[in-house]
């Protein structure tokens, strides 16, 4: 009870209540569209190549989170971009955009005169240093992604599950590919003071997977992963609140727990149907 009477209370955990909502829609559509591509690679490599946004503006004294928003739309078209012409291998080109982003991340953060004191908050997320803009940032992202949901879903996922299909089938993958690149660098970007970098990974592939159990369809995934994703932020900070633990960390650390027993459950069930068929 003395959390809710907080949630009342304080402003701040409201803002970091609107932003568990927020954030949650975001990873789950986004997350959607990144495991049906089997993109999951792609979006870790984004989130880390975003720290060496984060570090140049902190050198120039500029946001670090528009600095992360220019280096992760960046990477993420560069990939794209690398992959579609054939120049390099996607996971090749993604796995050196992910280390190139991390070191110049780092070398800029040591070459900045004093201490960066919010950098902890950008690799592990604090939920509670969420602003207004943030939250604003974040509502905007949802209110554009359901807008493309409803006016692009099928044409979207028609790349997602077959480009060369959809390809045949007169859509513009070029353009598509692009532009859900873009969107995947937004939500990271905007996610970032939710959960953090080393775990943004997570909310956006585990609530897709924990639903693509039970469904194979694109529309109700994305819906039910939004939920999913939700419930889990809340949880999370429900749990930081309790137990005095960061909210990123035990978000991810229930999703991920449930994510295994779900994956446990079935191989538990037919080892008992094959014990009670052959008792010794």
């Amino acid at each position: 009870m003395d959390f809710f009477r907080a949630l009342y209370e304080y402003g701040f955990l409201q803002h970091a209540m609107a932003a568990a909502v927020l954030s949650g829609i975001v990873c789950g559509i986004i997350g959607t569209y990144i495991v049906a591509r089997r993109m999951v690679f792609l979006s870790g490599g984004i989130t880390h190549a975003s720290f060496g946004g984060i570090g140049i503006a902190y050198y120039f004294g500029l946001n670090p989170i528009l600095g992360a928003l220019v280096f992760a739309v960046m990477s993420s078209l560069g990939i794209e971009w690398g992959a579609r012409k054939g120049k390099i291998r996607e996971d090749s080109a993604i796995g050196m955009v992910w280390s190139f982003g991390m070191a110049v991340g780092v070398i800029f953060v040591y070459l900045t005169p004093g201490y960066a004191p919010n950098l902890m908050s950008f690799l592990f997320g604090n939920i509670l240093t969420v602003t207004t803009a943030d939250i604003v940032a974040l509502g905007c992202l949802v209110a554009v992604l359901l807008l493309l949901a409803f006016c692009f879903l099928r044409t979207v996922m028609y790349v997602a599950f077959d480009a060369q299909f959809a390809r045949s089938r007169g859509v513009a993958t070029g353009t598509v590919s692009y532009v859900m690149a873009v969107l995947v660098a937004l939500a990271v970007v905007f996610c970032i003071r939710s959960v953090g970098i080393v775990l943004l990974i997570s909310l956006l592939t585990v609530p897709a997977v924990i639903v693509n159990s039970f469904t194979k369809s694109f529309t109700r995934m994305a819906a039910w992963s939004s939920v999913v994703a939700v419930i889990g932020n809340i949880a999370g900070l429900y749990l930081s609140y309790v137990m005095d633990i960061p909210a990123g960390a035990a978000t991810i650390f229930l999703l991920a727990l449930t994510l295994i027993i779900i994956k446990l459950l079935p191989l538990r069930s037919r080892k008992t149907v094959a014990y009670s068929e052959n008792p010794r």
